[in-house]
């Protein structure tokens, strides 16, 4: 799952006066370009709905040659939702009531569909008057056509020409154009990196279209740029290494079917007429469950007894998930012996297990050997 607020808060607030400069050009010629300060995220609770509503971006500008400022809040909207130009002057209302500055709202519409034009106002009106008509500047990127960004020497549309309106068989070359214009750019290696990296995340190209990209680079001279192959090279590293984390949890889960079918063939020759339910219980095991039912599966003299390991296995699975969880998060990953191992502890041990924290891998290993 992509979290396209972050990847969008990071793009923006590194690059926000240029972001100001290609898309609100007219705000640019009245702002201090060095008096941008950004605010603390603003967490609002929707009453009607009970939800948290995080502000994106909320940053403080001073009018050129003034000491006033304002306030400008830019919102990403990573989908097309009812209701949204309501939420934005919901916004608009509480951030007024707390700052007591103009503010100038902003959205970036970022969803592939659809494409239809999204509306930049909320109105409140009767027969014989207008209460409210609250607008907002509204950045359509897939309504946006990425030619008319390439002759634009910002790091904002080297990025965001990746989500606007491509035609299919464009892909490669708008990828190749992004790192050209990258290239002009000249900027330091964490902003390359930054735009770099949202780029290839949101224009992945397949095998047939990473060939006409190598061949967009020749065509425009880029291959022999020192930069330019650092990104490319990175951006393959990564497809390579997405493509043998892909590849391992496919071999893990064909293991697993295949282990799981074993084991119920076993059992179905140690007892006849196994239940569908006492099936179904044994196909919703983990790898590590059903290498430690195979290794128990002699043990059982009935099926009942089956049926009794599975239901120990399940009153033990929550305290299991969060043990292994909290685990992940220290350690980034548990090798299936270790999840074995917490797996196969006697009921007592595992609950004061799951009260432990452990400083480094190998003590928690030693705990349990």
């Amino acid at each position: 799952m992509i979290d396209h607020d972050r990847l969008f808060k990071e793009l923006l607030s590194t690059f926000f006066r240029e972001f100001i400069e290609l898309f609100l050009p007219n705000v640019a010629r009245y702002i201090e370009a060095d008096s941008i300060t950004f605010l603390n995220q603003e967490v609002f609770t929707d009453i009607t709905s009970g939800e948290r509503r995080t502000v994106d971006l909320l940053a403080q500008v001073r009018f050129r040659g003034e000491d006033t400022c304002f306030l400008i809040h830019v919102e990403n909207q990573a989908a097309s939702q009812a209701g949204f130009a309501r939420r934005m002057f919901h916004y608009f209302a509480r951030l007024d009531e707390k700052y007591a500055l103009p503010i100038y709202p902003v959205v970036i519409f970022s969803f592939e569909t659809p494409q239809r034009q999204e509306s930049d106002r909320y109105q409140v009106e009767f027969p014989d008057r207008r209460v409210l008509d609250f607008s907002f500047v509204a950045i359509q990127l897939n309504r946006l056509n990425w030619r008319d960004f390439l002759s634009a020497s910002n790091p904002i549309a080297a990025a965001l020409m990746a989500k606007m309106k491509i035609q299919p068989e464009d892909r490669p070359k708008v990828k190749a154009e992004c790192l050209r214009l990258l290239a002009t750019l000249r900027l330091d290696p964490a902003r390359m990196q930054l735009i770099s990296g949202f780029v290839d995340t949101y224009l992945k190209l397949n095998p047939s279209e990473e060939v006409l990209f190598k061949a967009e680079l020749d065509a425009m001279d880029l291959s022999e740029e020192e930069q330019v192959m650092e990104i490319v090279t990175s951006w393959m590293e990564r497809g390579i290494e997405q493509g043998l984390q892909q590849g391992f949890q496919q071999g893990l889960q064909q293991a697993l079917q295949r282990e799981s079918a074993l084991i119920l063939r076993l059992i179905k020759t140690r007892f006849s007429n196994l239940s569908p339910t006492l099936e179904e219980r044994i196909s919703r095991l983990s790898i590590a469950e059903i290498e430690l039912l195979g290794e128990s599966l002699f043990d059982f003299a009935t099926e009942a007894e089956v049926s009794t390991w599975l239901e120990q296995r399940e009153q033990r699975q929550e305290v299991e998930a969060g043990v292994l969880e909290r685990l992940v998060q220290s350690f980034e990953r548990v090798s299936l012996d270790v999840e074995k191992q917490i797996r196969s502890l006697p009921p007592e041990r595992l609950t004061e297990f799951a009260t432990l924290e452990f400083s480094t891998e190998e003590a928690m290993v030693s705990w349990l050997n």
